[in-house]
Formats: structure tokens, C-alpha cells, sequence
């Protein structure tokens, strides 16, 4: 048996806290050699029943990450991720927003599988048919530049390939590195129905795709135009507004001389542009209509530089900013979003200088076949030579850069297909108006219907090999533009091209992809078996209940599911939308690996553990941004540690397995009815009532997605009320109580509270909740299909009350016993004051008192006035009617306290004074900076306070020596 390597080893410091009232060691050795004995036995008998999966706590120091795989396994392997319809009950349904295949796992992901894994873990537990559908996009532009690369790393170009071999590379690529992702998501414990997995290039998807494609063009809501786009010139394919991302990077403004034709040559208008390459596409010169600078010449020509005397006209158009740079604009209609837009409607000429791969066309004359940014170098050079170069001057730009291929993306004229969007974005703005979906947090509903209110056509074609072909095909020997046919497949094109043109009529397919988010925006109702409405799961399982997603694609995918989805199935595709912010460094920043600071979560896992990364990551605030150090990674892989040795305690308290009358007796104990609290003592109601409280409030918090309160509450009540004062508490049950009853009660409310524990934290910390609920004995059914705790059960205020005036007099004797240095296994005496009523429940729990407060339990007083020795005694106020006098010659050595609180007092004063001189120097204050004055004057009030601090206590001690003497 491999996991008996690591036997439980007791040193004489863990003996200490296993008896922290003194007992017979003899008598405790002979109790830890016979459950020694026990946890052997023990652990053969769960290893056997769960194939060596699990390791007990009772054998291992801590919770080994390494395990994490095999119990993941084993979940998998026993069907937990799959539905239970026998549970009845309104299913619970989430998709998986699918990773690019071609992805490895960062921290977005984490992020998302994290939160998703939590919602479906607990409406798991909850009862509920739960069903979390994962898969895979086929990344249509990513996929295609990683295949290129590997190719082009062969000395294999895909220009050498034709279409079909260049695909039987991407697929192959596929099967080989395309599940990576996949696997490392299972590593984050994702407790999906892999059976339901799914990739948008599989059967089933790639037939609702050309079926949506199909319907829309019938319905007249899809159209081929020559409309301006952004141009990938490398990848030579159109990408997405949403696609390109904007930076801040240096250039330059040039300002050029335009003549004006008929003019002398004084008369000219200078242009400022930051990319002189396009003027040879420009067709007209534009200036305010109200700059009284150009007014005579609105009306008259200019001749475009360089183009042997092309004339545009010179129009007056209030888009011209007359701040911005000479207050003249050129108009480039083909190369500019904005000049395009003013070009059409103002009747404007359109003209493209650019060629698909980034040269000049022969529009450019002379520099035709010149790349755009070689073409603007040569341009400028001759400029200058022929005296139309004004200046140029650094700039700084706003740059368009492609987000797949980082390449800077062109403004450009091109045929493609789109989608008319504005009939189906009213239905989707309609859907929140109405309440049928709701965004969380819903701060975000103003940014989703602004971009639907303003929502522009949708560019879906795509100049790719790897991706759904747009089932478009033509006619041979006819007009592209006019005739083709739009069919679901090859045969049913042929069909209908020989219908309406003849028997011989010949067809070929556009060679044109559709846009990866054109078939991701299927995604919710197609991985369901749309457009068969009547598939099982559709009926089951459609609409779904969840999506969560990063709110940097709520327009990407987000609103064109909601869209997708009523159009084609009449509902929205997910009642909710969850946002989760970015994950940034630290410092707040955001992760770059020009930066050098992406934290791997892979690497992450290695190091503190999944438990401790899911937990930080499920800390944030939806929709807000999260901060991630390893200085919180460190102190949730310790909050993993404390719950492990916290099973380890409970386990090592429990009886014997075999001991099925002491089994029988603890299961007995119900906590669910108040009169059941009101036979337990104070320690023991006090937990229980607020591990009902945290029940209720962390319930109400997971239906409410707030999750980040979920983590706090719970880890607030683990570790500060079960783990610091209960488990500390139990000890004199366990270790000391001569009643039975009173130790079987404290075991039961052990067990009790810490098998809820599990429950509650089991969706964020799967993995060390299910190997400590393995480690119970006579637990039949695994954590993850247990039942979610119950709620609404009897709280006792007053009992919580009185705890805390408990509590409250424990810490205000440790902070005495601290500020008096009062060595930590010296046991002091005290009188406890107060009135009758209090301290009935504070005497009945003297043991436990004596424990927490290490007070001499033979010398503990109780009285209702003070004590005799009240004068030669630290008097504590605990709270309101509850006091506590320590005699002080318990505590420490007066005459050797006086005698160093005399040494430290005389040192403090002589700093003082010589912080108060230099403070009192003119010449330190006029010259010194202002910081260090500051910090100065700081010090001397520090060191103030410090003084009078010491004399009070000098003061104390003297009189107290003089009431002894007297």
C-alpha cells in the first residue's frame, strides 16, 4: 500500500496540541498507538472501496496536488458529470464558451471554467439536472496562421498547396495538438459532460451553420456588397470590427502642398496626414465651412501631388475639424471608415490604391508593387525633392492592429457577405427590455443595448481555406454578382443552377469562409441539435439556463447569440448572462508577455494547487477586474492546508470505524429542530447556530451569482469561528470532559459542522472537499452529488450573544497576558465579575475558558464584586457587565518589570530629545525636504505616546508594589 508511506508522526510539540490541558503523557501515548492502529485500518478499508483514489488526512501532512488528477478521473469515470433526470426538477444548463482549439490554457480561461464549474457544481448539489456542454472553435484566422507557420517551418508555402491539402494539414494538426486545451480544463476540475463535447466543425454544427445561413438569405437579412471593411493584408482576409484592437505607438504627421489648379503658386492648401501613401486614392480636398482661411478656394480644383496633374475638387463639409493639424482634410474614400462614409453621401468617386497583400496597385503609378510603408518612405523622399513636402512631425497614433496576427490592419473597399442586422438587434434589445434574459451585473445592459442601438451590418465572409464554406455557389460563365444559388449542399446547388439555367449549366462554390463567430453564434441551441427542434436534448434542455463570459466579448458573441437564437428558435438562448472582469497582474495591469508578467495557471496548479487558484479566482466581483499576486495564491493554498489539518483533527476524534454503537450514537444527534440546540452548551449552540447562519446567507449568494461573498463568509466563519475558537474549544471536551455525553456532543457538532463546510466550499475547492469527505467514515454518497445543506434552521441569537461576550473576554486576557510578556505555558489566575446572569454561562464554561485564556483552572474565581485583591490586579472591562481581574504578581516579576521599564523609559527620552532639537532647528526645517520633516514630527508624537505609555505602567506597578508592602 503506497499511500501507508507517510505514517503519522508525533513529535512533542504536536502532542502539546493534542493535550493542551495537562494530562498523563503515558496515558496519551497509549491512546495515540491505538489509534494509530485504527487509522491503519481505516485507510486499507476506504483505499480498497475507492480504487486507491483517495489518501486519508489521518496519514498525510498535507493534501498532495498529484491527486487532484486521479480523483478527477475517478468522478468522470463513475458518471458524476452527467445529468441525473431522475432528480426531476428544472434542469440547470450552461455551454461552455468554447476555447480555440489551437489555445492553451491562460488565465481568462481559468477564470471562466472556475465560475462556470462553481455554478454547476452547486445546482448539481442542489438537486437539479445539470448539464455543462463543452467543445472547442475551430478559430478560423488563428488556426489558419499556426498551420501556415508549421508549414512554412517545413519550407512548405500554402500557396504551393491547393485547397483540399492545405485543409488535410489543418485537420491533421487538429487530432494532434488540437486537445490540449481540452485537458488542461479538465485540470481545473471542470466537472463537465465530456460526452456532450463538441468542435464547430463537427457534423452536427457545421449543418445548423449552413442551415442559418440558409434561412437568413431566404428571409432577405443576408446580401453580397462592396463595402468598406478591415483588410488583413497578410492573411489577406477581412476581419471584424470587433476583431481589431487599437494601440497607442509613435509616428508622424506629414504636411503636404496640394495645389490649386489655375492658381499661382502661391496658391496651394497643405494637407496633414498620417499616411501620405493614400493620397493617390484621394477624390476630393475638404475644408470647414466656416474657416474663412480656404473660402475662396471651396469650389475651385486641386492637383493631387505625384500623379502628373490629377485634379479633385475642393467641397466645404462640417466633418472637417479646423483644429486638427492644417484644418484641410484629404478624402480617400477607399482607405478611410470615415472618408468612405462622407464619399457616399456626398456622391463621391471610391478609389482603391491597395492590392490584397499591402502594395500599391497601379493606381500608384510609379510606385506600383511598392509595400504601403515602403511606398510611404520613397513618396515622402520625392515629395521633398519636388518641394511639395511642408514638415513632418513625430505624432503619436492610434493604430489598428489586426488582434490574431498583430499585423496593422487596412482600410479597404471589398466584395463580401453580410447580414442586414437592425431587424434582428430590436428583437435582442426587446429580450432585456422585457426581462426574458438579464445581465449580470447589469450595469453592463447599458453597453449592450448601446452597441445593439447603433449596431452596424455584419461583415460574415472570410478570405480563408480553414473554416464553414459559405454555401454560395455560381454560375459558370455568368455574372458573379448577379446569379448564384445559396443551397445546403453541392447536389442541391446543382439541382437548382439546372433547374433555371439548363441541363449543361456548370456551378462553382464561392471560395469564401463564413466568419468563426457566425458559427459560435449558434453555438447555445446547435451543440442541442437545432435544427432538429425535436432531438431530446433540444426539448430537455433548450433554452439554457446560463452563459458566462468575459465582458470584453459581450458584443463578439454575446448579442449576436441573443440574436441568433430568436431568430431561429423563437427564444433567447440563455435566461442569464454572467460577465467576469479581466485578470490583471498585481499592480492592476494587464497581462503581456511584453510586459513579463503572465502567470501560467498551469504552472500555478504545479505550485499552490487548484483549489487555492479556483478559490482566488472566484474572490472578484462580477464584471470587475481581478488583481492576481502570489502573495493571495500563497494565502489560499494555506487556507487549503488549515482545512486539511482541520479534517485531520475531526478524523482523529471520530470513533472507530468498526465501532458501530459509538457511529450510531453520533449520527443520532440532530441539529434541525431548536429544541435539539438548546441541549447543546454554549460552545457547541453558538457554532451550530452560525453555521445555520452562513447556510442561509451563502445560499442566498450563490443564487444570486455572488460568488466572491460566498468565498469570504465562508472562509470568515471556517477559520475564525471553527477553526480558532471551536476546534480550540472542543479540546476540553475531547481531552478532559469526565461526562461522556458532553464529548460524544462535541464530536457530533464537529462532524456535523464540517461535513457542511465541505458542502458549502466543495464548488470552488473540489478536490481536497471530496478527499476529506472520503476520509469520513460511513459516508455512502461522494461530495459531488451530495445534497446542498438545508436551510432556514433554527439560529439562537442570544446564544451568539453570549458567545461573543465569551470571545470577548478570552481576547481581552491574551492581549494582557501579551502586553505583560507573560511566558506562553505559564497558567495564570483571574476572578471573573459579573452579574449573576452572565456568569452562570461564563462558570459553566470554566474548562473551556481555562483552555483558551491558559488560566490556572484551581485558582479561577467567579464573584459577583471585586475581588480582594482588586489593587495588586490588571482590571479588564470584556464587554458591558463582564470583567476580569488579573492579579498582576501572577504575571510577571515587579521588581524586575519595574527595573526594565525604568532602562526603557530613560532610552525613549533621549530620543525624544534629540528628536525634538533637530525639530526645533531652524536650519533643519528650511532645509531638510518636506517628507523628512513630516516623518520627524511623526516620530516625536510616536515617541510621545510611547513615554506616557511606560510611566502609566511604571506608575501601576509602584503603586501596586506600595499596597503589597502596606
Amino acid at each position: 500500500m503506497a499511500l501507508l508511506a507517510n505514517p503519522l508522526i508525533l513529535s512533542s510539540c504536536s502532542i502539546r496540541k493534542f493535550n493542551p490541558l495537562i494530562l498523563s503523557q503515558r496515558r496519551f501515548l497509549i491512546n495515540v498507538s491505538s489509534r494509530l492502529s485504527y487509522f491503519r485500518t481505516r485507510l486499507f478499508s476506504v483505499s480498497a472501496s475507492k480504487n486507491d483514489v483517495f489518501t486519508s488526512p489521518e496519514v498525510a501532512k498535507s493534501f498532495d496536488f498529484d491527486w487532484e488528477e486521479r480523483i478527477y478521473n475517478w468522478w468522470d469515470s463513475q458518471g458524476y458529470f452527467k445529468p441525473n433526470m431522475d432528480q426531476g426538477g428544472e434542469p440547470f444548463v450552461i455551454s461552455m464558451p468554447p476555447p480555440n482549439v489551437t489555445g492553451s490554457l491562460h488565465m481568462g480561461h481559468a477564470m471562466f471554467v472556475t465560475l462556470e464549474d462553481i455554478m454547476v457544481r452547486y445546482h448539481r448539489m442542489k438537486g437539479r439536472p445539470t448539464v455543462w456542454i463543452p467543445g472547442t472553435d475551430h478559430a478560423g484566422i488563428a488556426t489558419q496562421l499556426v498551420v501556415e507557420r508549421m508549414l512554412a517551418s517545413e519550407g512548405i508555402k500554402r500557396a504551393d498547396l491547393d485547397r483540399d491539402e492545405f485543409v488535410n494539414h489543418v485537420w491533421k494538426w487538429k487530432e494532434k495538438y488540437g486537445g490540449t486545451i481540452t485537458k488542461q480544463i479538465k485540470r481545473l476540475g471542470a466537472s463537465c459532460d465530456w460526452s456532450r463535447e463538441h468542435f464547430t466543425l463537427d457534423e452536427r454544427l457545421s449543418r445548423a451553420v449552413i442551415e442559418a445561413f440558409v434561412r437568413l438569405h431566404e428571409k432577405g437579412l443576408i446580401y453580397q456588397g462592396s463595402y468598406m471593411v478591415n483588410w488583413s493584408p497578410n492573411l489577406q482576409t477581412a476581419v471584424s470590427d470587433l476583431e481589431v484592437e487599437y494601440s497607442e505607438e509613435p509616428g508622424a504627421l506629414y504636411h503636404i502642398k496640394y495645389r490649386v489648379a489655375g492658381g499661382s503658386r502661391e496658391d496651394f492648401l497643405t494637407i496633414a496626414t498620417t499616411r501620405p501613401e493614400t493620397l493617390f486614392g484621394d477624390t476630393a480636398i475638404a475644408v470647414n465651412p466656416e474657416d474663412e482661411r480656404y473660402a475662396k478656394y471651396v469650389g475651385c480644383q486641386a492637383i493631387v501631388p505625384m500623379t502628373y496633374g490629377r485634379h479633385i475638387p475642393i467641397i466645404a463639409d462640417k466633418y472637417v475639424d479646423k483644429e486638427f493639424g492644417t484644418g484641410v482634410l484629404k478624402i480617400s474614400p477607399g482607405h478611410d471608415h470615415n472618408d468612405y462614409l462622407l464619399a457616399r453621401k456626398i456622391g463621391l468617386p471610391i478609389l482603391n490604391v491597395m492590392n490584397k497583400d499591402g502594395t500599391l496597385n497601379e493606381v500608384a503609378g510609379l510606385y506600383c508593387g511598392l509595400d504601403r510603408f515602403e511606398a510611404r518612405e520613397k513618396l515622402w523622399k520625392d515629395l521633398t525633392e519636388t518641394g511639395l513636402a511642408v514638415k513632418k512631425e513625430p505624432h503619436t497614433l492610434r493604430v489598428p492592429r489586426s488582434q490574431r496576427g498583430g499585423e496593422i490592419i487596412e482600410p479597404l473597399v471589398s466584395k463580401q457577405w453580410f447580414v442586414t442586422m437592425e431587424a434582428l438587434a430590436e428583437k435582442a434589445l426587446h429580450s432585456v427590455e422585457t426581462g426574458d434574459l438579464t445581465i449580470i451585473p447589469d450595469r453592463f445592459e447599458k453597453i449592450y443595448n448601446h452597441w445593439l442601438s447603433n449596431i452596424k451590418d455584419w461583415c460574415i465572409s472570410r478570405q480563408l481555406w480553414w473554416g464553414h464554406r459559405i454555401p454560395v455557389w455560381y454560375i459558370v460563365g455568368r455574372d458573379c454578382e448577379e446569379e448564384y444559388i445559396v443551397a445546403r449542399s453541392p447536389d442541391e446547388a446543382l439541382q437548382k443552377a439546372q433547374q433555371k439555367y439548363g441541363k449543361d449549366a456548370e456551378i462553382y462554390q464561392d471560395p469564401d469562409v463564413l466568419d468563426t463567430w457566425f458559427s459560435s453564434s449558434l453555438w447555445p441551441f446547435s451543440t442541442l441539435g437545432w435544427p432538429d427542434v425535436s432531438d431530446e436534448d433540444f426539448k430537455k434542455f433548450y433554452p439554457t439556463t446560463m452563459l458566462e463570459t468575459g465582458h470584453d466579448i459581450l458584443f463578439f458573441w454575446v448579442a449576436r447569440m441573443v440574436m441568433m437564437g430568436i431568430e431561429f428558435t423563437g427564444n433567447v438562448p440563455f435566461r442569464y448572462v454572467y460577465l467576469h472582469g479581466l485578470i490583471r497582474d498585481s499592480q492592476g495591469r494587464k497581462m503581456s508577455k511584453t510586459l513579463g508578467n503572465v502567470i501560467d495557471p498551469v504552472d500555478t496548479i504545479k505550485e499552490f494547487g487548484t483549489d487555492a487558484l479556483r478559490f482566488t479566482l472566484a474572490l472578484g466581483t462580477a464584471g470587475q477586474d481581478l488583481n492576481l499576486s502570489t502573495e493571495r495564491l500563497s494565502a489560499n493554498k494555506a487556507f487549503t492546508n488549515k482545512l486539511w489539518n482541520a479534517g485531520k483533527f475531526v478524523l482523529q476524534n471520530l470513533p472507530n470505524q468498526s465501532d458501530n454503537n459509538a457511529w450510531e450514537t453520533l449520527r443520532a444527534y440532530k441539529f434541525d429542530k431548536e429544541e435539539s440546540l438548546l441541549m447543546l452548551r454554549l460552545p457547541e449552540c453558538w457554532v451550530v447556530s452560525k453555521l445555520h447562519m452562513l447556510i442561509d446567507q451563502v445560499t442566498t449568494s450563490y443564487d444570486k451569482f455572488y460568488f466572491g461573498d460566498v468565498a469570504r463568509e465562508t472562509y470568515d466563519f471556517f477559520w475564525g469561528d471553527f477553526a480558532d475558537w471551536y476546534i480550540e474549544a472542543s479540546k476540553a471536551r475531547l481531552y478532559q470532559a469526565e461526562d461522556n455525553s458532553v464529548s460524544s456532543a462535541a464530536k457530533a457538532v464537529l462532524l456535523y459542522v464540517f461535513e457542511n463546510i465541505l458542502k458549502i466550499l466543495h464548488p470552488f475547492m473540489p478536490f481536497v472537499t471530496e478527499a476529506l469527505w472520503q476520509a469520513i467514515p460511513h459516508q455512502k454518497v461522494p461530495l459531488i452529488v451530495s445534497s446542498w445543506p438545508k436551510s432556514s434552521l433554527p439560529v439562537y441569537s442570544n446564544v451568539i450573544k453570549r458567545f461573543e461576550n465569551f470571545q470577548a473576554l478570552t481576547k481581552a486576557i491574551r492581549n494582557v497576558r501579551a502586553e505583560y510578556s507573560v511566558e506562553p505555558v505559564k497558567r495564570i489566575s483571574a476572578t471573573i465579575v459579573a452579574n449573576p446572569d452572565v456568569l452562570q454561562y461564563i462558570s459553566e464554561e470554566r474548562d473551556v475558558l481555562a483552555l483558551l485564556s491558559k488560566l490556572d483552572l484551581q485558582a479561577l474565581r467567579f464573584a459577583e464584586s471585586l475581588p480582594e485583591d482588586a489593587n495588586q490586579s490588571v482590571h479588564l472591562v470584556a464587554s458591558e457587565g463582564l470583567e476580569a481581574y488579573l492579579p498582576l504578581a501572577d504575571m510577571v516579576d515587579i521588581s524586575a518589570e519595574l527595573q526594565r521599564l525604568h532602562k526603557r523609559l530613560l532610552k525613549m527620552e533621549g530620543e525624544y530629545k534629540g528628536i525634538k532639537a533637530r525639530l526645533g532647528s531652524p536650519k533643519f526645517l528650511e532645509k531638510a525636504p518636506a517628507e523628512i520633516v513630516q516623518a520627524s514630527q511623526e516620530k516625536a508624537q510616536e515617541m510621545e505616546e510611547k513615554i506616557n505609555l511606560t510611566k502609566n505602567r511604571i506608575a501601576f506597578l509602584e503603586s501596586t508594589v506600595l499596597v503589597t508592602n502596606s
